[in-house]
């Protein structure tokens, strides 16, 4: 593919709007920085629904990226619950 259609896009908001349903912060030691790690992902995702909103769709696929690999690393981390059934994070 050589750009980024606006299915596409589409289909990548949906898929992060389900990643965070299934991301719960952990109580540990590291809850500060969890938080972080969520909050740099919706600044992110919220970067992503500006550039989408200028028509610049392969800013707003990156920043997606982006929000979504805040999240993984938190998951892979540890610092975040997930659903393991979900199928949208390396620990599934």
């Amino acid at each position: 593919m050589k750009e980024i259609t606006e299915a596409r896009l589409e289909k990548e908001f949906k898929r992060m709007e389900e990643a965070f349903s299934k991301v719960k912060v952990k109580e540990t030691k590291l809850k500060e920085k969890a938080i972080e790690c969520l909050e740099m992902a919706k600044r992110y995702h919220e970067d992503a629904k500006h550039f989408r909103k200028k028509g610049d769709y392969a800013s707003a696929f990156g920043a997606l990226n982006y929000a979504f690999g805040w999240l993984d690393a938190g998951a892979v981390l540890g610092v975040f619950e997930v659903d393991s059934s979900s199928g949208l994070f390396v620990v599934d």
